[in-house]
C-alpha cells in the first residue's frame, strides 16, 4: 500500500520555506501530493494555473512528489486520492494555534491525520504574503524563493505597474 500524503497551500508564490517542508515530507511518505486550492479569503498575485506551473518546476528534485489543484475541502481531496495524512509546516506558535483546530476538524470529518513539521529556523520569518509585500516595494527576495520564482514575481509586478 502506498502511503500518500497531501501538502496543501496557496503557494502564492512558493517559497524556500515551503520547499524545505516539501523536501522533508517527501522523505516520510511514498508519495507526496503538493495541492493548491482556491481560498477566497486571500488575495492572489498568481492564477491557479501559474501557481501550479511554478510548483511543478519547484518540486522537480523529488521524484515522489507531484502537484495537483483542488477545490473544496482538503479532506475531500485527501479521500479522493487515498491520502493518509496532511502535512503542514509550522513557523512558530501562531501557525500552530491557527492549524491545530483545522487538524482536529479534519480528523473528525474523515480520520485523516495531520503531520506538523517545524520549519527551518532560517525560514521562520518567510511567508508568501511577506514575499509579495517586500517585492512590491523593491526589496530583495533572492534567497527566500527559488530564482525562477523571484523572476516571475518581478515580471508580475512590472506588468501590474503598466
Amino acid at each position: 500500500m502506498t502511503r500518500r500524503a497531501v501538502c496543501p497551500g496557496s503557494f502564492d508564490p512558493v517559497t524556500n520555506g515551503h520547499l524545505d517542508v516539501i523536501g522533508r515530507a517527501a522523505g516520510l511518505f511514498d508519495e507526496l501530493v503538493v495541492a493548491t486550492g482556491t481560498n477566497p479569503s486571500k488575495s492572489r498575485m498568481f492564477t491557479p494555473e501559474e501557481r501550479l506551473d511554478m510548483l511543478i518546476t519547484a518540486v522537480e528534485p523529488w521524484p515522489n512528489v507531484r502537484v495537483a489543484g483542488f477545490g473544496g475541502l482538503i479532506v475531500d481531496f485527501c479521500r479522493e486520492i487515498d491520502a493518509v495524512a496532511i502535512v503542514k509546516g509550522l513557523r512558530g506558535a501562531t501557525d500552530y494555534e491557527y492549524e491545530l483546530p483545522m487538524a482536529q476538524m479534519n480528523l473528525h470529518l474523515t480520520g485523516v491525520e495531520t503531520v506538523f513539521l517545524p520549519g527551518a529556523v532560517d525560514n521562520a520569518f518567510v511567508s508568501s504574503s511577506l514575499i509579495k509585500e517586500v517585492a512590491s516595494f523593491g526589496g530583495d527576495i533572492s534567497g527566500l524563493v527559488p530564482d525562477f520564482v523571484a523572476e516571475r514575481v518581478a515580471a508580475k509586478l512590472a506588468k501590474s505597474r503598466g
